[in-house]
């Protein structure tokens, strides 16, 4: 029988992949695996902002401020994270993107969990260029 536990600490396990601790891109037979729903610890610099909106979102997605100063660019509106436990919540056909105004960390969830929103890794260093 495979275990069906996993036992890890956020910011460790997220350094290794992006951020992302649970979702379809994690191996099938993963306890972290899972098509209904993905989660990421993001742990952001001061400045650091993604490097394109998400366009024709399919997903519904919560974000919760755990520390810093943090802000989500939606179509018409901009909203500012700054106080611990400041959220906000956004559903399917919003378009996104976000800045980090302060060193910050949130915790994302989205569902479904689909692929196709990764912004490259190249992506981020041409933006921090």
């Amino acid at each position: 029988m495979k275990d069906s536990v996993y036992v890890g600490n956020a910011g460790e396990d997220a350094a290794l992949d992006r951020g992302w601790l649970l979702g379809h891109f994690k191996d099938v037979g993963d306890p972290r695996h899972s098509a209904a729903l993905e989660i990421k610890w993001g742990v952001h610099p001061r400045a650091d902002v993604r490097a394109q909106w998400v366009r024709g979102e399919e997903r519904t997605a919560l974000l919760v401020l755990i520390s810093g100063r943090f802000r989500v660019e939606l179509p018409g509106r901009s909203v500012l994270l700054e106080g611990q436990g400041d959220y906000v919540v956004w559903g399917r056909g919003v378009d996104h993107s976000w800045f980090a105004e302060e060193e910050s960390v949130v915790l994302t969830v989205r569902w479904p969990s689909v692929p196709g929103y990764a912004a490259t890794d190249n992506d981020q260093a041409q933006l921090r260029t």
